[in-house]
């Protein structure tokens, strides 16, 4: 097995050489392996040397780059926009399930956010932005997949905030 290399510093070495001097003054005995690397730690600071290494791993997890996120499928969008009009209404009710919810994006984008609504005011933006007749489809489909947040009641709603992927900023991007 491989040995991980555990980079070690301590800011102050007196303080380092103090701690380290009580430390083994306090034993009766010569310290082993796991416990000289338990004083080590606690000399620079951290609780033990488990505490170190938990630190160490999680700060090296956070300098790892992040991949990017993938580029829109461009193709996805053109046919999902065939459901819009010139305007950026929706004409029709889409039949498969990943144009529907690129579509269902849009509409997200387009209320309010950080503002609640009653159910009527939903029911009038979501009129606005479609031509087939069935705004209740469109708010039914919008709490059951998280845009939307509403009370038990149904008297209160609220955009619930979330980051669109890449094809739906796109499509909300080449819409009026």
């Amino acid at each position: 097995m491989s040995r991980t290399h555990l980079p070690y510093h301590a800011e102050d070495i007196s303080a380092l050489a103090r701690t380290l001097k009580g430390e083994l003054a306090r034993l009766d005995h010569q310290p082993g392996h796991v416990e000289l690397l338990n004083i080590l730690a606690r000399g620079a600071g951290w609780r033990n040397f488990q505490h170190f290494r938990a630190q160490d791993a999680a700060r090296a997890a956070l300098e790892q780059p992040t991949e990017p996120a993938p580029p829109p499928d461009y193709l996805r969008v053109r046919r999902t926009l065939r459901h819009f009009d010139d305007k950026g209404r929706m004409v029709r009710w889409p039949g498969k399930h990943t144009e529907r919810q690129l579509c269902l994006w849009v509409l997200w984008s387009r209320l309010p956010a950080r503002h609640t609504m009653t159910e009527k005011q939903v029911n009038e933006a979501l009129a606005a932005q479609h031509l087939f007749g069935d705004h209740a489809l469109l708010r039914r489909e919008l709490v059951d997949g998280g845009w939307l947040k509403r009370t038990r009641d149904g008297a209160v709603y609220q955009r619930q905030e979330r980051r669109p992927s890449a094809d739906a900023l796109a499509l909300i991007a080449a819409l009026p």
